[in-house]
């Protein structure tokens, strides 16, 4: 059972590991998986929808789960349902499903992953609290983006080989098995510390509670309000770019069927996010305050979308795409730190899901925008019009930073907040804002369906 800090990072990192490679195999594939079963463009990304919207449809009664039966069972849930959900995809592949197929399993997809969001990262924190830990929260989530993006790397590089090399169903049958390995994985190593689950209470009545207090503790807090409205821009922008690169550079490149071109784009960002994960905690030290890093590399960000868009040289775009992942990586630890600095350990789990569900939210209505958008006027097209959206979340950020919540500038572990702590209004502090990611506890531009 692990009792010490060392042993609760070392667990932790062994998910994210395990997570990542399962998810990997497919990211660099998923977009032309789906045009290989029939889809058309419209249908991919409404698919992509699909699961997005499964995710907000999820995320809070999962939340509830990780808060209330506990974050080990949330996340062995999750394996059991995206193992699943996995196969069935490629059953649908095989034999070419009608689209409302792909839209329920999509969905399905999405509740599996809504099991995992929020509760790890919850799980983690929690654990390194009751085992007193005393280290910076940035350096345990930049040793994660190392070992997650390790992890995609070489899992991005081996789902483009091996789908070239057999089949594009291959690849989605290996992330099913890895899957069911960290069930073995996390039912012997995971255990619920500084966490007790409460029993006799209905499952309504825990959702109607635990939605009050998360809204009090969560959205009626400023800091927190703005940093999560932020993410209904940045979270739809952040799953679109990363999976229309893979038809993007394919076109540049000159190859439709060149799928280790296509793995290579998840491979880029995999190792842009190894270097963004080892700078984390330097890029924050360079900075008083958190939101300042957030707001610096969330602008370079859209800029640098707007170059991917507008220069159509593969491998300059290429480069770009390095810089975008480089940013994503550096910036999401620091995000997490400061968000899990404004939140008690009795919420934790359904305020990183209510996170986690408004950047699902971005996705729901962004992606069919920049899809319309890719039809209308191309890839290159849709990519400034996603440097745009991105745009329009730093005002949120800068309101966030306006609050001046102590974990702006906090180092180390979150202390904790009495959980009847009443809630800051406007009325007491001036209202004053990844990146996407993924629970969390699944490293990677997140979002995606990972």
């Amino acid at each position: 059972m692990a009792t010490t800090s060392r042993s609760i990072v070392r667990t932790y990192l062994v998910l994210t590991l395990g997570n990542t490679l399962a998810a990997s195999l497919i990211w660099g594939i998923n977009t032309i998986f789906l045009l290989d079963a029939g889809l058309s463009n419209f249908e991919a990304f409404a698919a992509n929808a699909f699961f997005t919207a499964g995710m907000v449809l999820f995320e809070v009664p999962t939340g509830v789960v990780a808060d209330t039966l506990g974050r080990r069972y949330s996340f062995l849930l999750g394996t059991v349902t995206l193992a699943t959900s996995t196969l069935l995809y490629v059953l649908l592949w095989y034999v070419g499903a009608a689209f409302w197929l792909w839209a329920v399993v999509s969905v399905l997809i999405g509740l599996g992953f809504t099991f995992f969001s929020g509760a790890v990262e919850a799980w983690l924190v929690d654990a390194l609290k009751v085992t007193g830990f005393t280290g910076d929260l940035e350096v345990v989530f930049g040793r994660a983006q190392i070992v997650g993006g390790a992890a995609m790397l070489v899992g991005s590089v081996a789902g483009g080989i091996i789908a070239q090399a057999t089949n594009l169903g291959v690849p989605y049958v290996l992330r099913g098995v890895i899957l069911v390995a960290m069930f073995v994985v996390a039912y012997l190593m995971m255990r619920d510390l500084g966490f007790t689950r409460r029993r006799g209470r209905s499952p309504m009545g825990e959702v109607r509670r635990l939605v009050r207090e998360s809204v009090d503790q969560g959205l009626r807090r400023p800091a927190i309000r703005w940093l999560m409205l932020e993410a209904l821009f940045t979270g739809g922008v952040g799953i679109y770019v990363f999976y229309a690169l893979q038809p993007y550079l394919l076109e540049l490149y000159g190859d439709p069927k060149a799928y280790t071109v296509a793995g290579l784009v998840a491979a880029v960002v995999a190792g842009a996010q190894m270097l963004g994960g080892l700078a984390a905690s330097r890029v924050r030290k360079l900075f008083h305050r958190r939101t300042s890093a957030l707001l610096l590399t969330a602008g370079i960000s859209a800029a640098t979308l707007v170059g991917v868009g507008t220069i159509e040289r593969f491998w300059v775009v290429m480069a770009l795409v390095v810089v975008w992942g480089l940013l994503w990586a550096a910036s999401e630890p620091i995000r997490q730190a400061y968000l899990n600095g404004m939140i008690p350990s009795e919420q934790r789990a359904t305020i990183l899901s209510f996170d986690s569900l408004m950047s699902s939210a971005g996705g729901v209505w962004a992606q069919p925008v920049l899809g319309r958008a890719a039809d209308v006027g191309g890839y290159g097209a849709s990519f400034v019009v996603s440097a745009g959206i991105s745009v329009l979340g730093l005002p949120f950020l800068a309101l966030s930073r306006r609050a001046r919540h102590p974990a702006d500038t906090q180092m180390g572990v979150p202390a904790e907040e009495p959980p009847g702590s009443p809630p800051v209004t406007p009325s007491q502090e001036p209202p004053i804002a990844p990146g996407q990611v993924r629970d969390a506890e699944a490293p990677g531009p997140d979002a995606g369906r990972a």
